[in-house]
């Protein structure tokens, strides 16, 4: 398939302070706000463009408190609604949006687990549990962050991120459906990937070409960097840098057909690489720091 030019896409985009979602074309041009003025700490994002719908976590103010949650709205911001409530998740991160069923997944950080939910926000269920909230909160090991979905293996891949800089930060890989017999807290079918990351965060998964992608915003010379692995049934292969230099890197969309990846990172910076060639990170705005981002390509009428 031939890539697309370089305004090709929309971007949006979580902007942490002031918190705010924001969209701009794929060259960094037309950025505007889409919602803003939100309490708590909003984070993940995915949008449907057929529906017309963006998706979103939100971390809430307390993480003692377990009052994170997760919204939807029409693109343009109209029509807020709450999908998953105050109490069902703790800090809710990385989101992925299945259209195809209906489906959400992401991680919920100390909560410690991989969820799901329908789109609606219904059938809310627990697909792993790495620790019990609240008392193993503050083990940063056990701390859920990205999440990607292979819905024709039907496997289900997230980050564990550890301490700040630990080296103890890792990947792991499970069925979408649970094993018989096993519940989210004992299941036979986790396979641990990768271990001894500096601090992985996103993820990202090209079916096509069988690699699973993700940042990692820990120190460098690995962390603060975009990472690919091949997949596998034994696991993750070739593991690889493909471009180093970002400051404190989080958020990670990947445009395959144009073969080029968007990030985005704490420093304040959206940028593009192209997979291709890889080694270097191009920036095209500068919107303040920013979590998590989302990419529709063919791009909507951005200027609705």
């Amino acid at each position: 398939m031939a890539g697309h030019a370089s305004g090709d896409g929309t971007l949006f985009v979580l902007r942490k302070l002031p918190p705010a979602i924001l969209t701009l074309r794929s060259d960094g041009s037309g950025l505007r706000t889409v919602l803003d003025g939100f309490e708590g700490e909003p984070d993940g994002v995915q949008v449907d463009s057929t529906s017309g719908t963006i998706f979103w976590t939100n971390m809430g103010v307390d993480v003692t408190a377990a009052d994170g949650a997760i919204y939807r709205a029409d693109l343009d911001g109209g029509n807020t609604v709450l999908l998953v409530g105050h109490g069902a998740v703790v800090t809710p991160k990385q989101l992925q949006h299945d259209p195809a069923t209906g489906h959400l997944y992401w991680c919920d950080r100390e909560g410690m687990r991989v969820m799901s939910s329908d789109d609606a926000g219904g059938d809310v269920t627990v697909l792993v549990r790495r620790g019990r909230y609240p008392e193993d909160a503050d083990d940063e090991r056990r701390h859920c962050v990205g999440v990607a979905i292979d819905m024709v293996n039907r496997q289900i891949y997230w980050t564990q991120k550890g301490p700040r800089n630990g080296g103890q930060g890792a990947i792991y890989r499970a069925g979408l459906d649970l094993p018989p017999g096993a519940d989210a807290s004992n299941r036979s079918d986790i396979e641990t990937l990768l271990t001894g990351l500096p601090e992985p965060i996103d993820l990202a998964l090209d079916p096509g070409n069988a690699t699973l992608y993700w940042t990692d915003r820990g120190d460098g010379p690995d962390g603060n960097t975009l990472n690919r692995a091949r997949v596998g049934p034994g696991g993750l292969s070739g593991r690889e840098i493909v471009a180093r230099g970002l400051e404190e890197g989080i958020g990670l969309a990947l445009d395959l057909s144009g073969q080029r990846a968007f990030v985005t990172d704490l420093g304040g910076t959206v940028y593009v690489c192209d997979l291709k060639h890889g080694s270097r990170f191009t920036p095209i705005a500068q919107p303040g720091p920013m979590t998590f981002l989302a990419l529709v390509l063919p791009h909507y009428d951005h200027s609705s």
